[in-house]
């Protein structure tokens, strides 16, 4: 076994792709690790900890290569990560620099050429804030899509967004339609009169696939940042997005989602919608509040539809459940996670850990430390279901697929043999998936349901359906 090494100076790629490359460079026969990553201080110590010794002149600005190999094959790997970065930085079908203008060098400057109404920032979370406040100096409504961006900082932000009339979608923001152009992570749905502000972007996901299965359309969804309703941030971006959809024409009815807000922040936006002309719908997965389901079969009924039976898949293979076993859930989204957990508490008391049932969310700050979101990364769930699968604890495993743009291209691939082999030599074992996608994403929700029932799973386009399904199969539910 040999290691490879490698600095590139001053050469940058975004994080996402590197990860990608880093992955693919992992799957190549022979090759047993690798990570190609910029230098900065949170890379190095995940280089350290997978053995390799990085340069110590090695800095954030440069590119670092580690690849360690089963005996012989570090050029061929070398060629390999050579051709993969080559595709990264390959420009669009259609562009060429014959002619063109010099690149703009700051967001403002790059909003004076063009027609645009809003900025998508993703830089390190630390060093988003001069480029957040030049687009809003720019007259540009601001995504951001960072995470770790100081909390003063956000705050500051949403105050300048305030004075000019504007909103900032963040920071922390993965999902946001705007006029039916989905930026980040966005299902492809059709256009219609909801429009939805989200303090939760899965949750703002399931809204949006649900609504389209009953054949109603979302004009906007304005993503404000899973902190906008702590009592810090005091829903200044909320506020503003409830009055902007509000102010559109196009927009009959208004949902807000979020993750549990504080309280005196939900009293003050109950208040602020009640003086809205148009209707608004809350979906918050606590104690006491609609569910993502039943908050989508609200709108419905309110915009005079009928409500749909949600699609769902059942295996044909049927668990043998045996008592004791726990459910344990593993999530990608996070207000998905929250959401079943709520239902599961309320089905079986508040002390679930103590009965040995455990819902995890591989998406938090505590997995994604250095690695990609689990939407594009599953390495991390899948160890998990193997090991949940080979214990003697487990009876019922729950999972979330969320699909849709910028999520992996094709999920079930690894999913579904996994789940097959979880469920291959386990007769009490139960599979149950929530599938949050439109059969227009680009994975295509139904190819991907098909794939995941046939490998053993009962799959649910609703998420509440699958959580109450796994604790149908739960001893200690009632009844």
């Amino acid at each position: 076994m040999s290691d490879w090494v490698e600095v590139r100076r001053g050469s940058y790629h975004d994080s996402v792709t590197l990860m990608r490359v880093s992955r693919s460079l992992s799957e190549r026969p022979g090759v047993s690790g690798a990570m190609v990553a910029m230098g900065t201080e949170l890379n190095r110590e995940m280089f350290g900890r997978m053995g390799f010794e990085v340069p110590a002149d090695a800095g954030p600005d440069d590119l670092v290569v580690a690849i360690r190999v089963d005996g012989v094959g570090v050029g061929e790997a070398r060629e390999a990560l050579d051709g993969l970065l080559r595709d990264a930085s390959r420009p669009p079908a259609g562009t060429g620099v014959l002619g063109a203008p010099a690149p703009a060098r700051t967001t403002g400057s790059a909003a004076a050429r063009a027609d645009a109404t809003v900025a998508l920032l993703s830089v390190p979370g630390p060093h988003v804030f001069p480029e957040a406040m030049d687009a809003l100096g720019a007259g540009l409504n601001v995504m951001i899509f960072s995470d770790n961006v100081p909390l003063a900082q956000e705050i500051a932000l949403k105050e300048a967004a305030a004075r000019r009339g504007l909103i900032v979608m963040g920071p922390d923001c993965g999902t946001a339609v705007i006029g039916g152009a989905g930026l980040g992570f966005a299902n492809a749905v059709r256009p219609g009169p909801v429009g939805i502000v989200a303090a939760s972007g899965t949750g703002a996901q399931q809204l949006m696939c649900l609504l389209d299965a009953a054949g109603v359309g979302v004009g906007h969804v304005l993503g404000v940042g899973g902190r906008d309703l702590s009592p810090e941030v005091s829903g200044r971006s909320a506020l503003a997005a409830l009055a902007a959809l509000d102010a559109d024409p196009g927009t009959e009815l208004i949902v807000l989602v979020s993750k549990p807000p504080a309280p005196q922040v939900a009293d003050l936006i109950r208040e602020a919608a009640r003086r809205l002309d148009t209707p608004v719908v809350f979906a918050l997965p606590m104690a006491g509040e609609d569910d993502l389901t039943q908050a989508a079969e609200k709108t419905v009924k309110t915009l005079g539809r009928v409500v749909p039976e949600w699609p769902r898949w059942a295996a044909p293979r049927r668990p043998v459940p045996v008592a004791g076993r726990a459910l344990r859930g593993l999530f990608a989204g996070g207000t998905l996670r929250d959401e079943a957990e709520m239902i599961a508490r309320g089905a079986l008391g508040w002390d679930l850990e103590a009965r040995g049932h455990r819902f995890t969310d591989f998406g938090d700050d505590a997995y994604t430390r250095g690695r990609a979101h689990p939407m594009i990364d599953p390495t991390l769930r899948l160890e998990a279901l193997a090991a949940e699968a080979s214990g003697g604890e487990c009876g019922v495993l729950l999972l979330d697929v969320v699909l849709g743009h910028g999520a992996e291209p094709d999920p079930a691939a690894a999913l579904a043999p996994a789940i097959a082999e979880a469920v291959k030599d386990r007769p009490d074992l139960a599979a149950v998936v929530s599938l949050c996608g439109t059969p227009a994403d680009p994975q295509d929700r139904d190819r991907q349901a098909a794939a995941l029932r046939d490998a053993g799973a009962d799959v649910f386009a609703s998420n509440a359906e699958a959580t109450r399904h796994a604790l149908s199969m739960v001893e200690e539910v009632p009844g």
